[in-house]
């Protein structure tokens, strides 16, 4: 396993080769060998590129490939296809169109068949991402399948997203607002030699404000160095707002008992504690008491049905501490980190308590305590 991950960080392309197809099939010497890897990952810019069907994604991941190995960087393509009905495998293979880099040891090409996952993501793809990563390369760059709002789950692996458009769609900008249009980091408004260029600019600019847009012609790579730069702009803005909020703050420690009355006897009574919000969280069938505590908080959970995770939680292990919740300035980034990282990060953000989205970290990627990110106020 050693030699194996040994080959991989000198560029072994065989080694990673067989890795990845390990990775896709879930094999556990790949697996294996991905724990191996873990120290390995992290240096990488992955960027996500999506939108809908006809939008040319194939085409300008194509440009950007040949534009960042022209400024010396070594790129992974992970290019995430529609299953086949007969063979389970990715319907595009390695993309015909890309055949021209396989000379280049510099781009490493795979493409993954979604095999039912939802969301315009393969199963394995965040694995995948982490191979190359820990392979050296210096970009990755994630093509989804193209089929419009589903596939918002990008944002959550990559750490730039970008939503490429095309001019001519009609009323489609308003259409998918609600699905992709919300996930861009950039836009990249591709084929913007063809007229309506400048209507689709201006109806992005009105819709998603100060998010860059930035015009492509895939097919002769004008404009794809700015898309670059606008990308390397938005990881650079990301990194130093992770700097500025380096710090994760605890907030708060959920508490699970039988009934809140005689919870409350002690904590505002002994402790002297005070109630700063109540509230009944319908989809969790809890009802809830906060309590600050200096810059934290107590979250005193009852359950408001016989059947919710609290009264399970009861009844298998009794009162006691039910979870640790961590405020993050970022919540899809976070989540984004932790998937790369192989963290079990169940489901996706939902609204909790006070209407802040958060999600839940298994205790097997935890060290034993169930782990709750919360999205901090205002981002």
């Amino acid at each position: 396993m050693q030699d194996w991950a040994s080959r991989i960080r000198e560029g072994d392309v065989r080694a990673l080769a067989r890795a990845a197809t390990g990775v896709e099939n879930r094999d556990p010497r790949a697996l294996a060998l991905l724990r191996e890897l873990a120290p390995d990952v992290g240096h990488a810019r992955v960027v996500g590129i999506t939108g809908p069907p006809g939008a040319g994604k194939s085409s300008l991941v194509d440009a950007i490939a040949r534009e960042l190995r022209a400024q010396d960087k070594s790129v992974a393509i992970v290019a995430v296809d529609p299953s086949s009905r007969i063979s389970g495998g990715a319907i595009l293979g390695d993309r015909i169109r890309m055949q021209q880099h396989h000379a280049d040891p510099g781009i490493f090409i795979r493409s993954m068949a979604t095999r039912g996952s939802l969301g315009g993501l393969a199963r394995a793809t965040a694995d995948m991402v982490r191979l190359m990563d820990a392979s050296g390369r210096d970009w990755i760059v994630i093509e989804t399948v193209g089929v419009g709002q589903d596939e918002v789950e990008i944002a959550g692996l990559a750490q730039v997203t970008v939503v490429v458009l095309v001019p001519g769609m009609g009323d489609d900008v308003q259409a998918i607002k609600a699905g992709i249009m919300e996930i861009a980091d950039v836009f990249a408004l591709n084929k913007a030699d063809l007229p309506g260029a400048d209507r689709v600019e201006s109806e992005l600019h009105a819709e998603a404000g100060d998010v860059p847009v930035v015009r492509t012609v895939a097919t002769t790579g004008e404009g794809v160095p700015a898309l670059i730069a606008a990308c390397e702009a938005r990881l650079e803005a990301g990194s130093h707002a992770h700097a500025h909020h380096a710090g994760v703050t605890i907030d708060h420690l959920g508490i699970a008992v039988p009934e809140l009355a005689g919870a409350l006897a002690f904590y505002e009574g002994q402790l002297g504690l005070a109630v700063s919000h109540r509230e009944t969280v319908e989809t969790e069938k809890v009802n809830v008491a906060m309590l600050p505590a200096g810059e934290s908080r107590i979250a005193l959970m009852e359950p408001s049905a016989p059947d919710s995770t609290i009264a399970r939680f009861l009844e298998k292990r009794g009162a006691g501490l039910h979870h640790l919740a961590l405020r993050v300035p970022d919540l899809h980034a976070a989540i984004g980190r932790l998937r790369a990282a192989g963290a079990k990060v169940l489901d996706e953000p939902r609204p909790g308590p006070g209407g802040q989205l958060y999600v839940i970290v298994h205790p097997a990627s935890t060290g034993g305590v169930l782990l709750e990110l919360i999205q901090e106020s205002g981002h």
